[in-house]
């Protein structure tokens, strides 16, 4: 039988996408999602439970009627803006809920979770490049949550049964090789679906925001990594744990950085249509370079970066976002 695979937040973007690539990997992903922000019809490579991961009936059910060995939380809010103006709201889910949830995986008998955490909790970068070891100082709730999720889940192994690896993602980005699931946001935030909708007329016209950091042309640089490439790095992540791996955190991104500017180009390349954009004011917090140093998690797991050049980002966002069913 398939290991099956605990999947808090499976209905999202890259929840959905890690669960096709656990299940052509020989898992049973499971989802448990309240479909707060995911989507029903993203669920599509194992069965769903339609409940919030602080429902304790809920989560040991699942571990029981599945035989559970291990769960990945993507569960998490990760709008800055909002986290900025609701800081309660992600507090309460990022760090109250999720606790909920690891202390229900243990009393379940669950040794193995993945979570989905973030560059954000780095802050401001000191170093081109961010290793692990880097400081963290959030600048934002958003970081500042999943940050301290992060510390609460070193505590909850040291005092249980619990492994753990944190995956700290910088920018996730593209869609689905094959088109079967991508990004659908109710808000979107994120710069590549927001140049592909400017392009294709289905959004508004693009703001850059700011144009005056000491970059080559004076917007930001960013690190983007492939869904696909960041839903294997969960899958190894899970092999990791289960093969006795101690709990430990990993950058997931490339290595390298393109501006803002950069990747418009790019997408007017490749889809063969402006972007319609102007420039703005910078936005308070954002730093002017993020680029992970992932020289760990290449030396620790099989896993490199496959599908995250710009042509594949590009071409499967903006497939997705002409065909996107919902």
């Amino acid at each position: 039988m398939s290991t099956a695979v605990l999947v808090a937040g499976g209905a999202g973007y890259i929840g959905s996408q890690t669960c096709k690539v656990l299940a052509s990997n020989g898992f049973l992903p499971v989802t448990i999602d309240n479909l707060s922000t995911g989507h029903k019809e993203s669920v599509k490579w194992g069965p769903l439970i339609e409940a919030d991961i602080r429902d304790a009936v809920a989560v040991q059910k699942a571990i029981s009627d599945y035989d559970i060995k291990a769960a990945i939380h993507f569960a998490a809010f990760s709008l800055v803006g909002e986290s900025t103006k609701d800081p309660a709201k992600y507090y309460d889910n990022n760090v109250s809920a999720a606790t909920a949830f690891a202390s229900h995986l243990i009393e379940g008998g669950v040794k193995a979770l993945v979570f989905s955490s973030t560059a954000a909790a780095y802050g401001v970068p000191q170093t081109r490049l961010i290793g692990e070891d880097h400081p963290k100082k959030p600048i934002n709730p958003y970081g500042d949550s999943k940050l301290a999720f992060e510390t609460a889940l070193h505590w909850l192994s040291q005092a249980h049964d619990l492994s753990y690896v944190v995956l700290r993602y910088f920018n996730a980005a593209g869609a689905d090789l094959d088109g079967e699931v991508g990004e659908s946001h109710r808000c979107e935030t994120h710069l590549i679906p927001l140049i592909c909708q400017a392009a294709l007329g289905t959004g508004k016209a693009l703001t850059v925001f700011g144009d005056d950091y000491a970059t080559k042309d004076g917007t930001p640089i960013r690190d983007y990594i492939h869904v696909v490439d960041l839903a294997n790095a969960h899958v190894e992540a899970i092999r990791y744990l289960l093969n006795g791996g101690k709990s430990d955190a990993f950058n997931v991104g490339t290595g390298e950085g393109l501006t803002v500017l950069e990747v418009i180009k790019a997408a007017e390349s490749i889809m063969g249509m402006p972007v319609p954009h102007s420039v703005g004011p910078r936005r308070e917090g954002d730093p002017e370079i993020l680029v992970a140093d992932v020289s760990k998690i290449r030396s620790t797991f099989n896993w490199s970066p496959l599908y995250s050049d710009a042509d594949t980002i590009i071409r499967t966002a903006a497939q997705w976002q002409k065909t996107r069913p919902y």
